[in-house]
């Protein structure tokens, strides 16, 4: 990879000769701009506003406009003899916590790369100690005419240096936050944690440029006199959500059905039933299930239907007790029906047996 500075890092007394390499790159798809009726190229020409005549890139210098709008130049060397230590040093300043780093400030990423055979001794250093911290570094650099703070920190063997925005040039989010009262449920809280275990982690490696492709497919099926590929709307949109709790919902199920066609099962945490399905459930087992809405009887009537409930209760138990005292007493009689025949039974044995012993006195 080509270097884009050379410098050297400071790290106290040592010195570590160090080449800038640029660490991502762009894969946007640029765009040209045509004349719509035939065409052609629109190109943009330097020109000089004094002499109307167009300037090549050697010809054209540096200036500062001051507030009356005239210009005062700016040359190369007049940067260059500017007394900033930084000019061709990354000056380390502290080691801190990567977590006090605010991810707002964070810019462009660099590779920091050996310059040399003598300076991979001190590079390794730096990257092992910076390592067993587990801090990364605070430091100060010059680029493209300006003084810049970065930060350094250890990905895989190599140190890597991201450009920080001044903390003055952070803007306050001032009118940005919602500024009506917003109540969030329980359930709702509930339901997002559900959605977030049920999303799970992601590779960002899996991750892509769906609109990238798109475009490219386009562009190829433009270029070779085809239709356009259909492809299908994504998911989603702008539109105003109704109802946070269905989408919610319809999220973790959607969410959920896409892991399990995944070949992964998600579990989704079952939030506690509200206080009206269970007074709606204790009505129906009750028998009285709720009534739709507008069919509320009025009290009167409620007081009513209590009274004519506790009449028809009394009736009941009192044709129970009736019912009871015949058995009862249809009990008693034929237990006294019963011992009267068996004593009858019993004296006409006795009146037959005497007969009987007084006629064999008779005969004898």
């Amino acid at each position: 990879m080509r270097s884009i500075w050379n410098g050297a890092i400071s790290f106290g007394l040592v010195s570590i000769p160090i080449k800038l390499v640029n660490a991502t790159e762009n894969h946007s798809i640029s765009f040209r701009q045509i004349h719509k009726a035939d065409g052609g190229r629109i190109r943009y020409r330097k020109v000089c506003e004094l002499d109307g005549e167009e300037v090549s890139t050697p010809e054209i210098g540096k200036a500062y406009e001051d507030a009356d709008g005239s210009m005062i130049p700016i040359t190369d060397d007049d940067l260059a003899a500017l007394p900033l230590p930084t000019a061709k040093t990354i000056e380390i300043v502290a080691f801190v916590p990567a977590d006090s780093i605010d991810p707002l400030q964070m810019d462009t990423a660099y590779y920091l790369s050996a310059g040399g055979v003598p300076a991979a001794k001190p590079y390794t250093l730096l990257r092992e100690a910076l390592k067993r911290s587990k801090k990364v570094a605070v430091a100060k650099f010059a680029l493209r005419g300006r003084e810049r703070l970065g930060m350094l920190r250890v990905v895989g063997d190599v140190i890597a240096m991201h450009g920080l925005l001044w903390p003055d040039e952070i803007r306050v989010p001032e009118g940005v936050a919602p500024e009506t009262d917003v109540t969030v449920r329980e359930a709702e809280l509930d339901l997002a944690d559900a959605l977030m275990d049920t999303l799970g982690s992601v590779d960002l490696d899996s991750l892509h440029d769906d609109y990238r492709e798109a475009v490219e497919e386009m562009i190829a099926a433009k270029a070779e006199g085809v239709p356009t590929p259909e492809r299908e709307p994504a998911a989603g949109g702008g539109g105003k959500v109704l109802d946070l709790m269905a989408a919610l919902e319809n999220s973790v199920r959607a969410a959920k059905e896409g892991r399990a066609e995944g070949g992964e099962v998600a579990e989704v945490t079952q939030l506690p039933a509200k206080k009206t399905a269970k007074r709606a459930t204790a009505k129906k087992a009750a028998g009285t299930g709720p009534r739709p809405a507008g069919t509320e009887p009025k009290p009167a009537a409620k007081k009513a239907a209590a009274k004519k409930t506790t009449a028809r209760k009394t009736t009941a138990r009192k044709t129970a007790s009736k019912s009871a005292s015949s058995k009862t007493a249809g009990k008693t009689a034929a237990k006294s029906t019963s011992k009267t025949a068996a004593t009858a039974s019993k004296t006409a044995a006795t009146a037959s047996k005497t007969a009987s012993g007084a006629r064999k006195r008779a005969s004898a």
